[in-house]
């Protein structure tokens, strides 16, 4: 069977985005870059909430024309090619080779992961992930934790109940964020 990963980007204090909604404040470096981009080479299908396919959707599609970050640059490729599954109560429709899934959110995850493939991945934001978790169905979080305290805003992973996770891996990436992979 699939196994769903989990990844996002994390304050020290625990949050995915500042009190604003801001998201200027992880940095890519070559190492995370490199570490991303071999994740995504393990998955053949991204998992978004709306909230996040709308941020994905106004920038990856015309990144070239915005950033010349090396990791954008190599990413948007692979972000286009991919196909999307976007978990939403109110989008009807997607671009980007996106399929918008509404309805029970248990049964879509487990025939998502029942097909073939290779793993699914779902990316950042906090309800989706904190619904999935609470549900059971994320089997491999792993968390990029940035030197930064935002002192509030998005929660990492509001969960109904506890969750437990056994430590996978560790490690230090550019000398300035901490990977931590945990599976259930």
């Amino acid at each position: 069977m699939r196994k769903l990963i989990y990844y996002v980007h994390s304050s020290i204090d625990g949050y995915i985005e500042g009190p604003n909604g801001e998201f200027d404040w992880p940095l890519m470096g070559p190492e995370l870059s490199a570490y991303s981009l071999a994740m995504d080479e393990t998955v053949d299908t991204f998992l978004y909430g709306r909230v996040v396919w709308e941020m994905m959707s106004g920038y990856w599609p015309r990144v070239e024309s915005i950033s010349d970050d090396p990791h954008d640059l190599a990413f948007a490729p692979v972000w286009r090619a991919t196909p999307k599954v976007v978990f939403s109560r109110t989008l009807t429709s997607a671009d980007w080779n996106a399929t918008v899934v509404g309805g029970d959110l248990a049964e879509a995850v487990d025939a998502l992961k029942k097909r073939d493939g290779k793993d699914l991945l779902l990316s950042g934001g906090s309800s989706l992930a904190g619904a999935l978790a609470s549900l059971g169905l994320i089997d491999d979080y792993r968390v990029v934790v940035h030197p930064v305290v935002l002192g509030g805003g998005k929660r990492l992973l509001p969960v109904d109940g506890r969750v437990g996770l056994s430590l996978a891996e560790s490690r230090v990436l550019d000398g300035r964020t901490v990977l931590a992979r945990y599976t259930a």
